[in-house]
């Protein structure tokens, strides 16, 4: 079966950095779309970050040139470098990943988790001023 296991979560400073790290398990990440997605307290979830079969990588505007999501295929290993943290990006970090060969649709489709067939459980980042 198909596990997504994230790490690297944790408390950090304002202006500090953190890499977290999703591991995956009977599957192999090079040949679909994954991506990370964050929900903060009282707030909808929504799509970071997403990096396509190709190596195209796409984020959301607040995160834009802090954040870096990579992959490591052979390792299938996905990680999220977050740095210039801000209170406001505390919240549950997720890594996701889709059974379809690429990244499709809209950013708005893909930060509604729209395409995503398999979740971890989540990590937590809190960013404290």
């Amino acid at each position: 079966q198909v596990q997504l296991v994230e790490s690297g979560g944790g408390s950090v400073q304002a202006g500090g950095s953190l890499r977290l790290s999703c591991v995956a398990s009977g599957y192999t990440y090079s040949s679909y779309c994954m991506g990370w997605f964050r929900q903060a307290p009282g707030k909808e979830r929504e799509g970071i970050a997403a990096i396509d079969t190709d190596g195209g990588r796409s984020y959301a505007d607040s995160v834009k040139g802090r954040f870096t999501i990579s992959k490591d295929n052979a390792g299938n290993t996905m990680y999220l470098q977050m740095n210039s943290l801000k209170p406001e990006d505390t919240a549950m970090y997720y890594c996701a990943s889709s059974i379809a060969p690429g990244c499709t649709g809209t950013w708005s489709q893909f930060s509604a988790g729209y395409g995503m067939d398999y979740w971890g459980k989540g990590t937590l980042v809190t960013i404290s001023s």
